[in-house]
């Protein structure tokens, strides 16, 4: 059988400065097999227009082209993964794997199972770090213990980082190193999907200047709108430290990034359960219809609708009116957390099961560095002051001044009820 080497992109589909891609060639691997899973353990639990099987296919089309002038391509599987290599074992003799590592808990279980079958079949699987500049376990305190507070975790973070860390990781594309083919490239409906008719964000990165005086003004649309691209590994998390390391606001932003993700490699169980194991008491109502009125933009709070609205319509939610919007599932409506973090899960480009799971457990106090449970975001106050002239909201609630457009519930009432509702939980424990 013939041999090759496998490169299996995952969440790093990019050329350019791709750690594990410059491995293989560097270490002059032949007959380089490009690789790329569209894995049903995920794919099945998604619709098939979702949002982010497009923006995956785009960018694996991509991918694609840039192979196309080296004689070579990307090869295209759907499938459990283990199944695929399994199929790939019996048609070449494969000498070795490389990829890059996934810090997530379904992503350390299945590259687990897949090392084991490597191993009974005498393949060299090879993982390298590139989701990340600093990986989980790396920055401990003094007594090797795990950091659980942001700001003493970034200063760390900063302090150890040196400029190896953010290097480049030349990848030198090689006609006679990978493996020539003429496959063709399958289309969405080849692959059982539909192209979703929602459009993937632009990157704002030449708006970065003004990034910290803009970034909380929704209607400035002043974001970097980078969530997706980290995410999917489209752009290098190096090349972004290298290019705006001066930018300390954008920075720090990254390292929350890195941190949420630091936190859930070690405590995975913060997932579905709250970090502080003591807000396990709070009493969620849970109310479905209300809940309904969230996810539909129907609150009556202009703010807070038009986030939802945002969010539904494009995948995505600037990132003050997220803090915002979960806010007020949380504290206005008493709804747990995990219900809006899983609509979030559903909705959003740049879902990221860490950062998604850390900020909505901070909106909800329950998380490691959260905001206190007395924090109750006001949204008619966050308007005024974030959406001034009311461009944001006009935008997406063109009703909002309507003599019918009125909140579903009273801002002091809601307040009050929820101090009250987790004060007491927490002294009755």
């Amino acid at each position: 059988m013939e041999k090759i080497n496998i490169f299996w992109f995952r969440r790093d589909l990019r050329i350019f400065d791709n750690h594990g891609l410059a491995e293989i060639f560097s270490q002059n691997k032949s007959n380089i097999y490009p690789v790329f899973i569209f894995d049903e353990n995920i794919c099945d639990s998604l619709a098939i227009d979702d949002h982010r099987i497009t923006l995956i296919y785009s960018l694996v089309s991509k991918l694609n082209n840039e192979l196309k002038p080296f004689n070579s391509s990307i090869h295209i599987y759907k499938g459990e993964p283990l199944s695929i290599f399994k199929e790939l074992s019996n048609r070449f003799t494969i000498q070795s794997v490389f990829a890059n590592e996934d810090y997530e808990q379904y992503g350390i279980k299945r590259d687990k199972s897949i090392s084991k079958l490597f191993q009974t079949e005498n393949i060299d699987f090879q993982l390298f770090q590139d989701h990340v500049i600093v990986k989980p376990g790396e920055i401990r305190k003094k007594d090797q213990s795990i950091y659980q507070i942001y700001t003493p975790f970034k200063n760390q973070y900063l302090s150890s980082l040196s400029a190896i860390d953010c290097l480049e990781h030349e990848v030198i594309l090689n006609t006679k190193q990978l493996y020539q083919s003429e496959t063709t490239f399958p289309n969405l409906n080849d692959l059982g999907f539909i192209e979703s008719n929602i459009k993937v964000p632009e990157i704002h990165l030449s708006e970065l200047d003004d990034y910290d005086e803009k970034r909380n003004f929704p209607s400035l649309d002043a974001t970097s709108k980078l969530g997706s691209s980290l995410r999917f590994g489209s752009v290098s998390i190096r090349k972004l430290f290298r290019d705006h390391k001066h930018k300390d606001v954008f920075i720090s932003e990254l390292i929350w990034r890195e941190f949420f993700i630091h936190i859930l490699y070690f405590y995975p169980n913060s997932s579905d359960s709250p970090f502080k194991s003591k807000y396990d008491c709070i009493p969620w109502r849970n109310n479905a219809d209300e809940f309904k009125k969230w996810c539909n933009g129907e609150t009556g709070y202009p703010l807070v609708d038009a986030g939802m609205r945002e969010l539904n319509q494009t995948g995505f939610m600037h990132n003050r009116v997220r803090m915002v919007v979960a806010s007020f599932l949380c504290k206005h409506l008493l709804i747990d957390w995990k219900w809006g973090e899983r609509y979030f899960a559903k909705k959003l480009f740049d879902f990221d099961l860490a950062s998604n799971v850390g900020n909505w457990q901070w909106a909800a106090g329950t998380g490691c560095d959260a905001a206190p449970y007395f924090r109750v975001f006001n949204p008619i106050t966050q308007h005024q002051k974030f959406d001034k002239h009311s461009k944001y909201v006009s935008k997406w609630v063109p009703e909002w001044q309507n003599l019918d457009y009125r909140p579903m519930l009273d801002h002091a009432f809601a307040r009050k009820r929820a101090i009250d509702t987790y004060k007491q939980a927490l002294e009755s424990k």
